[in-house]
């Protein structure tokens, strides 16, 4: 009986002890496993401050091209507002007068504007044999750019068409300027206009001809037809 007990009492101690170990393997692993979420937590907060950073060097980056070339449009602007006086192009010069009127307030918003949070890209869409990567506030924004350049478009074709004047919608300083609507965000300006003059392009022809081919009007508010949206821009989320 002193032999059985002895032998309980051993087989008792070691399972004490492996019970003792199997809790502290636990534990161990447990706090390994916090330590890993926290570095990785860190390591991603770092990393989408310095995309952050990035995102703010970018921007700077385009407003100073955005002033660099609204010196060069303002003096574009002044030869084609005397041209419009020459040729007696009231309704086209009018038209001019009102889009210059809402790139100065483009210009203050700009001057204003702080950066947002970094938004990794999300969508992708071709052009020119390229492919380009935006988020959901580029593909947003540059669909704005082409409904600000048809509803431009519409006033422009049809200040030429009151005035008599022949067919030309790239010489409308409209056309040539295309930042109408411009913020610096997500998106560069080179790819705001891009898509401005295709909606003008079309808005135009519409206004010109007094047609709704490429659009709509709703309430006086023109935009471009959804279909014709997608075929201009056709991105792709992924």
């Amino acid at each position: 009986m002193k032999f059985n007990f002895m032998k309980r009492m051993v087989i008792a101690s070691v399972t004490g002890v492996a019970l003792l170990l199997g809790t502290s393997g636990l534990a161990n692993s447990q706090e390994q496993q916090r330590n890993a979420r926290q570095h990785q937590r860190r390591g991603t907060q770092q990393w989408r401050q310095e995309q952050e950073r990035q995102q703010q060097r970018v921007q700077q980056q385009r407003l100073n091209q955005y002033s660099q070339q609204r010196r060069q449009l303002d003096r574009l602007a002044q030869q084609r507002g005397r041209l419009l006086q020459q040729q007696r192009r009231q309704a086209h010069l009018r038209f001019q007068q009102q889009y210059l009127e809402r790139l100065r307030q483009d210009q203050i918003n700009l001057q204003n504007a702080r950066s947002h949070e970094y938004s990794a890209p999300s969508h992708r869409y071709s052009r020119g044999g390229r492919y380009y990567q935006t988020n959901q506030y580029g593909v947003d924004l540059l669909r704005q750019s082409m409904n600000h350049g048809y509803e431009r478009g519409i006033r422009a074709g049809q200040a030429d068409r009151e005035d008599r004047a022949r067919f030309s919608y790239k010489d409308s300083y409209a056309y040539q300027d295309a930042s109408y609507g411009y913020n610096g965000y997500h998106v560069g300006l080179n790819e705001y206009r891009h898509y401005f003059r295709e909606g003008f392009n079309r808005g135009y022809q519409d206004g010109y001809y007094d047609r709704s081919q490429y659009g709509r009007n709703s309430n006086g508010s023109f935009s471009l037809l959804g279909n014709i949206l997608q075929q201009v821009f056709n991105v792709q989320s992924y």
